[in-house]
């Protein structure tokens, strides 16, 4: 009868989809085996559905892995106008993100906002812990210190990754919060056994490879107590065991650089660190460029031939994150006002490098579109080109005041004056095409932006800015 034959015929639709969906099951699977970190993960991974990628989301330090904070189809402003600001429950040290119409912003007093982009209003906010007080700290200049580190946030597990410096037993905590809800599903302790805890702060960018969230550790502001420069990775969620990678040397070497662990197409990470203990002898891996695997084995290294007196008159390579160029090079420069080009393949050792050329001192997170590059100087933003040959070609600066972090969008870099000044400037010349006075900000702050709008984290909270093309 027909009756009889449609249910047959559904009954082996259903048999059908059924061994298709095993067979879909067996394929990730097999594909999520060869993703994980030999001897370090089990062969299972979370299966979330990674989101489809948004053009307007900023889910990182300087938008990708390479911290390039380049956006090459934004319309160039002719004004910039406030569109609304909120004060948070702590300074904002972090540079904000955007995921979808969140805007997630991190405090100092170990909080995680979502708010929205269009508004400002408070969508969720998470206390994660209470950020530890400057008088229980061997030194800094922070108080209280919580989230200082910008977080980073993974499409695949649908959450936004923080380190908060907590004073309940003096620890860094990793957070994994997710993103439409606000709720932790990820919260893990990452100090690595026999560390002195109080003496190490994270302030670098959190970064993610290899279902792995990578954080650095450098220290306080006066470089006191024992601290090493460690990279510590910790599983997207939150199991097994950590990876730890820590700098050679007797003490010091902080890896801090606002932009964090820098990423190549490889998935291998390139850090910054800061100067040593160590004035003489065998080159500890301070005052340097390390190339680390994804399993934070050290591979490779650079450091100038003068390390040793860099590291004596605390003028190292730390400040800065190294850039990594199309032409398959890498620019560094730090608080000695010299710049050095390397091969991110080949980085030379100690004197290794293919140019050194007076650049300035600089601080932060640059911005790079191609072989450009914009240089967060204490003098003044600087553009320059690096030339496939690896010299340096010097091109327009900013008056000294204008000396933040940059980003590129479109034709327009974006910087600022912590005294409370955003800028847009003409990325052939330099001249400036708008400005607006905006609330105080701390020294690192950098923009973010998305669409039309930019976001600024400031020393009492968060502002929006409306660009007018």
């Amino acid at each position: 009868m027909p009756g009889k034959r449609i249910s047959l015929l559904s009954l082996l639709c259903c048999l059908a989809l059924i061994l298709a969906a095993c067979t879909t099951n067996g394929s990730q699977s097999s594909t999520d085996k060869t993703s994980t970190i030999h001897n370090a993960h089990p062969t299972t991974l979370p299966t979330s559905i990674p989101t489809p990628g948004n053009n307007a989301d900023w889910t990182m330090y300087h938008h990708d892995d390479a911290r390039s904070g380049y956006l090459p189809n934004t319309p160039d402003p002719h004004s910039l106008s406030k569109a609304w600001s909120l004060k948070l429950d702590g300074a904002v040290y972090a540079e904000p993100l955007v995921i979808g119409n969140h805007v997630i912003v991190a405090t100092e007093n170990d909080t995680l906002y979502a708010l929205d982009t269009k508004t400002g209003q408070i969508q969720w906010q998470r206390h994660v812990g209470t950020p530890a007080a400057r008088s229980n700290l061997p030194c800094g200049n922070i108080d209280p210190l919580g989230i200082t580190g910008t977080p980073v946030y993974d499409p695949a597990t649908r959450l936004v990754f923080a380190v908060a410096e907590i004073s309940q037993g003096a620890a860094h905590i990793l957070v994994g919060v997710d993103v439409q809800s606000g709720q932790v599903k990820v919260r893990r302790n990452i100090d690595p056994p026999g560390i002195e805890v109080v003496s190490h702060q994270q302030r670098a960018a959190l970064a993610l490879a290899n279902n792995t969230v990578y954080v650095a550790l450098g220290g306080l502001a006066g470089d006191c107590g024992n601290y090493h420069g460690t990279v510590i990775g910790s599983r997207t969620d939150g199991q097994g065991k950590l990876l730890v990678y820590q700098v050679p040397t007797n003490r010091e070497g902080g890896i801090w650089a606002p932009p964090g662990p820098v990423i190549d197409a490889d998935q291998k990470l390139y850090v910054a660190v800061g100067n040593g203990e160590s004035t003489s002898g065998d080159w500890d891996h301070t005052d340097s460029v390390l190339r680390l695997s994804p399993e934070l084995e050290l591979e490779e290294g650079f450091a100038p031939q003068q390390w040793a007196q860099d590291n004596s008159t605390d003028a190292d390579l730390g400040s800065m994150s190294p850039v990594l160029l199309s032409n398959g090079l890498i620019f560094s420069a730090g608080k000695s006002g010299q710049g050095y080009v390397v091969r991110a393949h080949a980085l030379g050792g100690v004197g290794g490098q293919l140019n050194e050329q007076t650049v300035c001192r600089s601080f932060g997170g640059a911005a790079t579109d191609g072989s450009q590059v914009i240089l967060p100087c204490v003098d003044g933003v600087q553009q320059i080109t690096v030339n496939t040959d690896g010299s340096i070609t010097p091109g327009w600066k900013a008056p000294s005041q204008i000396n933040g972090s940059p980003i590129i969008a479109g034709h327009t870099v974006y910087t600022l004056a912590p005294q409370g000044t955003l800028y847009a400037l003409n990325s052939a010349n330099g001249s400036t095409r708008a400005s607006l006075a905006i609330d105080a900000m701390t020294r690192f702050a950098t923009p973010t932006i998305s669409g039309q709008q930019i976001f600024i984290g400031t020393t009492t909270g968060i502002t929006s800015i409306n660009l007018a093309a």
